[in-house]
């Protein structure tokens, strides 16, 4: 090594001072472990640390603002889609506002559910029961313009 320095006229002073200043930055950047310990550390799955009651308080409330991000997400979905529902019950009442009031209906009994899966699973359900619908209306417009170009030709 001093050789190929010494080419470029690199005083060997300079060379020792670099070897120490920088020795202990190679060894951090180094590929391999030193001990099977770090070998061990670094590849084995470790079990997950005990969260203390603040952590763990935190975590669920992070959890507790995405799902309700979500079950927002899912009500202003209800209430665009019932925008499509224009005409009378037998009641004479818009099924826009009989979709809307059964929906706030159903948010209200479940505001307070805490069980992730309960929630996730009413998220889901909520999400499957507006796309059915949506595509269910979408088919019997379908139908309903096909029934009038039949008929008008």
């Amino acid at each position: 090594m001093t050789t190929s320095l010494q080419k470029w006229r690199i005083p060997l002073r300079l060379i020792k001072r670099y070897d120490i200043v920088f020795s202990c930055r190679r060894r951090l950047l180094h590929e391999g472990p030193d001990t099977i310990e770090e070998l061990l550390d670094r590849h084995i799955v470790k079990k997950e640390k005990h969260l203390d009651d603040e952590e763990e308080e935190l975590l669920n409330r992070r959890r507790l603002t995405s799902t309700r991000r979500e079950a927002l997400g899912l009500y202003r979905d209800i209430i665009r889609a019932t925008r499509f529902f224009m005409w009378p019950d037998s009641r004479g009442v818009l099924w826009r506002d009989v979709l809307r009031e059964n929906a706030r209906k159903e948010f209200e009994e479940a505001r307070f559910e805490t069980d992730p899966q309960i929630i996730t699973r009413l998220l889901i359900g909520g999400h499957d029961a507006v796309q059915s619908a949506i595509d269910k209306l979408a088919e019997k417009q379908r139908q309903q313009i096909q029934k009038e170009r039949g008929g008008g030709d």
